[in-house]
């Protein structure tokens, strides 16, 4: 893509899910180091539209911004906003404006946006940028679900119409979705979209989306720097597994519980029949969906064993950290298995998708065994199971 122009990046849920966040830090680096390789100035715009401006300085966005590498704007919230969200709702059921909510959204960061090309062409006069400004939207996995599809769609018409040229960058799509002749036209309208597994890519193509418009390009957050951490007590470095549990894939078990009892089952395995430490690893700590509740509860039940550890909250970088020095990791949440992965840690997935059927499959010629869907899950040792099998291959 051109990246002699100011960029906007859009669809970022917040830094507290560290996968979003590692996806944007990942792309704000790529985005400056790509333009120094080609002689483009990197102080060039970059606007990133966040869901929380107050997430993303606790962690390393804010430092990318200190930095000058990028600028940080705040979605506006209408459900936040009573007189707003009457005015525009009503407005919407008379009118039939479905975008209206769309341009509500995303008024403060094409106000911003603006002042920052102005304030940038003041500073350099004579400049002068040719094509179409871009887009890029963000949040790779959003289109994997069903109930985020029409707000995609929407905001993608949003900025289509203000007359951005767009992008879907590190996209993982459920195959089965691309029935949705809607879906597909809004695909059809991106200039470029950067598939992050073939699973997705083989997908697209079937469903009509021209090669010349697609890209076939690994998660950004493979290139996730990994920051060196004080490691805490009862962490040995080599000999500690890293345990990632999130609440989004136990929703998604078809035996209520089948989820936790393998895990629960799984570290009373490695306690007593291994000599490996345990360290539990939280991804993602919003306070409607915290990995910390169910390791907590792992936790407890084993801290008195003096083997087990929970890991605090972190920048993406630093959560690598503590995953690259682990002998094998098993993770629910995409990107700390990304992390896993890009650090050669043996690793396990339990999956609920496309996103860990696509990239397991892209590293090892199938997810068979790699990875173990929850909604498959039905023996309370099949957690078990598959670390040997990963072990032994």
């Amino acid at each position: 893509m051109d990246l002699n122009r100011p960029i906007i990046l859009y669809m970022h849920a917040g830094s507290k899910n560290h996968g979003c966040e590692a996806i944007v830090n990942s792309t704000v680096k790529l985005i400056a180091a790509k333009r120094s390789e080609q002689g483009i100035d990197t102080k060039l715009p970059v606007l990133v539209v966040s869901n929380s401006v107050q997430e993303d300085q606790q962690y390393s966005l804010g430092r990318l911004e200190k930095d000058g590498l990028c600028k940080l704007v705040e979605d506006r919230h209408i459900d936040r906003d009573f007189l707003a969200h009457v005015f525009y709702y009503g407005y919407r059921k008379i009118s039939g404006d479905r975008e209206s909510f769309q341009r509500y959204k995303y008024k403060d960061a094409f106000r911003e946006y603006k002042i920052l090309v102005e304030n940038y062409k003041k500073a350099n006069p004579g400049v002068d940028f040719e094509g179409e400004p871009l887009a890029v939207s963000i949040g790779g996995d959003n289109y994997c679900y069903p109930e985020m599809v029409e707000d995609l769609i929407l905001a993608h018409n949003v900025f289509r119409k203000k007359g951005f040229e767009t992008v879907l960058w590190g996209c993982s799509i459920e195959p089965d979705s691309l029935k949705d002749k809607k879906l597909v036209a809004d695909l059809l309208a991106y200039s470029k979209i950067y598939a992050r597994e073939s699973i997705t890519y083989n997908a697209l193509v079937d469903a009509g989306i021209p090669k010349c418009q697609l890209e076939l390009r690994k998660d950004p957050a493979f290139e996730l720097e990994t920051t060196k951490v004080s490691i805490p007590k009862h962490f040995h470095p080599g000999k500690t597994v890293g345990i990632n549990l999130s609440l989004m894939v136990q929703e998604k078990e078809t035996v209520p519980g089948i989820t936790i009892e393998n895990y629960r089952n799984f570290i009373k395995y490695l306690l007593e029949e291994t000599d490996q430490n345990i360290a539990l690893i939280p991804h993602v700590v919003w306070e409607r969906n915290d990995d910390r509740r169910p390791l907590e509860e792992l936790y407890l039940e084993f801290k008195d064993t003096k083997r087990v550890v929970l890991i605090d909250d972190a920048p993406a970088s630093e959560l690598k950290g503590y995953i690259s020095q682990c002998s094998f990791f098993v993770g629910a949440r995409t990107h700390s298995t990304i992390a896993a992965y890009s650090s050669g840690v043996p690793t396990l997935v339990i999956g609920y998708s496309v996103k860990s059927r696509g990239i397991a499959t892209d590293l090892f010629g199938s997810y068979d065994n790699y990875v173990l869907p929850v909604q498959d899950l039905k023996e309370p040792d099949e957690m078990i199971k598959a670390y040997k099998w990963v072990l032994e291959h």
